[in-house]
């Protein structure tokens, strides 16, 4: 035979069927053939037809950046600021001390909050952390060493300020140790 031969030729196998197949039985038939007296020749598998359901499509525009940052923040800021504390204990706004002199900060006493309290320590923390996406910011500004200087210098100044009035905060806060 000459290899024009060999590419007419067709090489038909024949079809085999289901049975003739190794391991194409499928378990309901293997069940069906054990058990003829409790499914019987009646039993076939449901086929369901589902409709095919057209939606419309719907295009929402996606938010920016921005937005996402400010619902991170704010969300943020509830719960640093303590809400549940402030739900549940109900302190004052604002306190005194015995000359009516208004105190923001409760003196020597870590377990309890005034409201103003709460917000202003909320407050500088957002700060901080304001500080530290300015310096994140900087660090895109690299072919612009000035601006990204800056911008450094910046970020720096807000995270230091904002740390020593929260530390400011915790030093009136913390009862102070008397000496005999």
């Amino acid at each position: 035979m000459t290899g024009r031969n060999l590419r007419k030729q067709t090489i038909s196998k024949p079809r085999r069927t289901k049975n003739e197949v190794s391991g194409s039985e499928t378990v309901l038939e293997k069940i069906k053939r054990r058990t003829p007296w409790i499914f019987g020749n009646k039993l076939r598998k449901p086929k369901i037809i589902f409709p095919k359901l057209k939606f419309p499509k719907m295009s929402l525009p996606i938010p920016t950046r921005l937005l996402g940052l400010g619902i991170i923040f704010f969300m943020l800021f509830i719960l640093q600021t303590g809400v549940v504390y402030l739900i549940v204990r109900e302190p004052p706004v604002l306190g005194m001390n015995s000359e009516g002199v208004p105190i923001f900060v409760i003196p020597e006493n870590i377990h309890d909050a005034f409201i103003i309290e709460s917000i202003v320590a909320s407050i500088l923390l957002i700060f901080c952390s304001f500080g530290f996406i300015i310096l994140f910011y900087a660090s895109k500004y690299v072919y612009d060493k000035r601006f990204a200087d800056w911008m450094m210098v910046i970020g720096i100044t807000i995270i230091l300020i904002s740390f020593g009035l929260l530390q400011f905060m915790l030093y009136i806060k913390i009862p102070k140790r008397r000496v005999r």
